[in-house]
């Protein structure tokens, strides 16, 4: 008898108690026995947890027969597949019929013989045996079938999700993040091949904070399987010589298990590697593998697409930028000589902006300034057409439509199509008034595009207005100190290596350099123009500015030359703007109460220790996410109303700002029971914050502060703000 024979239950069901201690005796030694003497109570013990795997039933019983009690059982979901074997003294043919049409399995008549029921008994369990497990392979099979179907599905909806993107990056993201979905993992990174330095990049490394990983294309795990296009399964990455831990130390991340896969376009070439970390549950299968196959398949024609788009776009953008930044005017013509594109210097100078050229009236008034004012330009460009041969005329004026003139020179030149066909013509303007002497010195503190508009909007703005605006003021710590210990030459060189750095940051974020105080700077975002983001690019400079600085000082530390630290105030408000000074000598600069707020803002990191801080409208005013954290209420000198400041820390990483998450939260929680005096509960939550970043010096500051104030507690009137009583 197997083991599973005999774990199986028999129920035996008859009211004759001699009946049932004889088919007890037949069949105990082998199976699990229980008895019912009557059909109602078969039936419950059917329908029980430990329900019967057979059941021995008698016909002829008191109140309901074994008939009756069968076809019950059969049409009991329940118990409709236990299987029923008659054992009876109704021995007629028509008897036997009967019980196996209502379901029985068997029909034994009485007077029974042991061995034939023990026989028949163990070949209806077997053939149980049998059927339970075909039941279960049947679900096991369909479940398999049902899950695969699934994950077709769902593999089919996330390749069409991604054929839509064509943004490269956003690509990036979507794949990885899809594939960590689609393999159950932790983490997955997708490293693109560079064939211009033959290195792989990935621009979205998801769990580390560096924005762009480069490395040479045969290092690493990474590097094997893209120089190989062999896939790599490492179920234990430290049990494998491959793996190199160092990555794991430097961040404290924990890699257990490694599926790394080339990803390969429809011609077979290798164009990037997908590398998956930890699956979940256990190491990546066989089964895992193919899937990660069949969607890099997928994937690959999405980021095909995205870096053709990209390259496409690039290149219009590339030549849309060179022909807006161009100083001349250029205009296109097609074959029809309709208009096609005029840059800005062209719409500019017949006296429309860029939204004439939208609307069209720009169109209108060149068409008209080409066939009615300056007839002779319209016979130069039909030459040009029909002989392919350049036109240039020099020093000469175009008549516009409000009766003045702009002297110019004009150049006609054809354009060829692909079939070497006339496509059109091109027509350059350059303006050769005086106005590009004044923008040279007005570009030494703005940018030429600013300063461009700035001329072009004349008196109206140089004459003074007041806007809104966001004013920076940048120091060098203890410079006199430094100036004095490396002398007047190596000073001057440090100051214009330093100035040149930070400058050039303020002019990548359109910010205009209002002038340099000593060692300090002063720059102004949103004035004369605002960019209707201000803040956030006064913001980005300050946070730039930290980010060079740590480069200009790793530099001067390898010369075994002074490095310098910096102070950032940043305020946002409305100022007065214009042309200010004497009449022997005016500047463009600012003035007001933002302007002095902002410099106070600098001097206040020196009491907090911080680097950049900004003010609360500055905050309002951000459009970005940034890592900030409220540090204070305070009272700069000579006013009366309070400022909330915040401290910008975009600029560290993890080893100048070890544990910022969970500092920032400890000093948030801390600072809400400073202000409502709870100082013991502050000093705790401070206290805490310091023993992660012991040189966290706002937490130092505030702890300080709460430990004085518990030993003398400030006047019931007290509402949290901090006095400067300097500036």
């Amino acid at each position: 008898m197997s083991t599973e024979l005999s774990k199986q239950r028999i129920l035996i069901v008859d009211d004759e108690p001699i009946n049932i201690k004889l088919l007890m005796e037949t069949v105990k030694h082998d199976y699990k026995v229980s008895a019912a003497t009557n059909g109602y109570e078969a039936l419950r013990l059917a329908a029980s947890e430990n329900q019967p795997d057979l059941i021995l039933l008698d016909i002829m019983m008191p109140e309901i027969d074994g008939y009756e009690v069968c076809r019950r059982l059969k049409r009991n979901p329940a118990t409709q597949n236990i299987p029923v074997i008659f054992i009876t003294a109704k021995s007629e043919d028509e008897d036997e019929t009967k019980g196996l049409k209502l379901g029985a399995v068997d029909y034994i008549t009485k007077p029974i013989s042991p061995m034939v029921v023990l026989s028949r008994v163990h070949t209806q369990m077997e053939m149980k045996l049998y059927r339970d497990d075909l039941e279960k392979l049947v679900e096991v099979r369909t479940e398999a079938l049902v899950k695969a179907k699934e994950e077709e599905v769902q593999l089919l909806e996330m390749t069409t999700e991604l054929s839509f993107e064509l943004n490269l990056l956003r690509l990036l993201e979507k794949i990885m993040d899809t594939t960590k979905e689609l393999l159950s993992a932790d983490r997955c990174t997708l490293f693109l091949t560079d064939e211009s330095t033959d290195e792989l990049w990935s621009q979205v490394a998801q769990g580390v904070e560096t924005q762009e990983i480069r490395f040479p294309n045969h290092l690493g795990i990474a590097g094997s399987v893209f120089t190989s296009g062999q896939t790599i399964n490492i179920p234990d990455a430290y049990a494998d010589d491959r793996f190199n831990p160092g990555f794991d130390k430097k961040t404290g991340y924990r890699t257990r298990s490694i599926l790394c896969m080339p990803v390969k376009n429809k011609s077979g070439k290798t164009i990037g590697v997908t590398q998956v970390l930890n699956k979940h549950g256990g190491p990546f299968s066989n089964i895992d593998e193919r899937r990660l196959k069949a969607f890099s398949a997928q994937a690959s024609i999405a980021l095909e697409n995205a870096k053709l788009f990209e390259d496409i776009l690039d290149m219009r953008n590339y030549n849309e930028s060179m022909l807006e930044s161009m100083r001349s005017g250029i205009i296109t013509l097609n074959a029809n000589r309709d208009i096609v594109k005029i840059n800005l210097a062209a719409a500019s100078l017949v006296g429309h902006d860029l939204e004439g050229i939208e609307d069209g009236s720009a169109h209108r008034t060149i068409k008209i300034i080409f066939s009615e004012k300056n007839k002779w330009v319209m016979r130069k460009i039909k030459k040009v057409m029909s002989t392919g041969k350049r036109e240039q005329t020099m020093d000469t004026d175009l008549l516009l439509p409000d009766g003045k003139t702009v002297p110019v020179n004009l150049t006609i030149v054809s354009l060829p199509n692909a079939d070497a066909d006339l496509a059109g013509v091109l027509i350059v303007l350059e303006d050769i008034t005086n106005e590009q002497r004044l923008r040279s010195a007005i570009a030494r503190y703005m940018t030429k595009e600013v300063a461009d508009r700035l001329l072009e909007e004349g008196n109206g703005v140089l004459g003074g207005q007041m806007q809104n605006a966001t004013v920076m003021f940048t120091d060098i710590r203890n410079f006199t100190g430094i100036s004095e210990k490396i002398g007047p030459k190596q000073t001057v060189a440090l100051l214009n290596e330093y100035f040149s750095l930070m400058v050039d940051i303020i002019f990548t974020y359109e910010g205009t350099l209002d002038k340099y105080i000593g060692d300090a700077i002063m720059a102004v975002f949103g004035a004369p123009f605002s960019t209707g983001e201000d803040a956030d690019r006064s913001v980005r400079t300050a946070i730039d500015m930290l980010n060079e600085l740590k480069v200009f000082n790793l530099k001067r530390q390898k010369l075994a030359l002074e490095t310098i630290n910096i102070g950032i105030g940043i305020n946002s408000n409305k100022i007065l703007s214009g042309n200010i000074g004497s009449m022997k000598r005016m500047d463009y600069t600012v003035i007001g109460d933002g302007v002095n707020l902002a410099s106070r803002l600098e001097g206040v990191n020196k009491i907090y220790g911080t680097n950049i801080i900004i003010s609360e409208s500055t905050r309002k005013g951000l459009n970005g996410d940034y890592l900030l954290r409220e540090i204070d209420h305070i009272r700069v000198k000579g006013k009366t109303e309070p400022v909330a400041i915040y401290q910008i820390l975009d600029y560290h990483d993890e080893e100048s700002f070890p544990q910022m998450d969970n500092v920032l939260e400890l000093f948030d929680i801390g600072l809400k029971h400073y202000r409502r005096n709870n100082w013991r509960k502050a000093i705790n939550f401070f206290s805490n914050a310091l023993n992660l970043n012991p040189y966290d010096s706002v937490s130092k500051l505030f702890l300080d502060r709460c430990r004085h104030y518990l030993e003398n507690p400030p006047l019931n009137e007290w509402d949290g703000v901090w006095v400067m009583e300097t500036k």
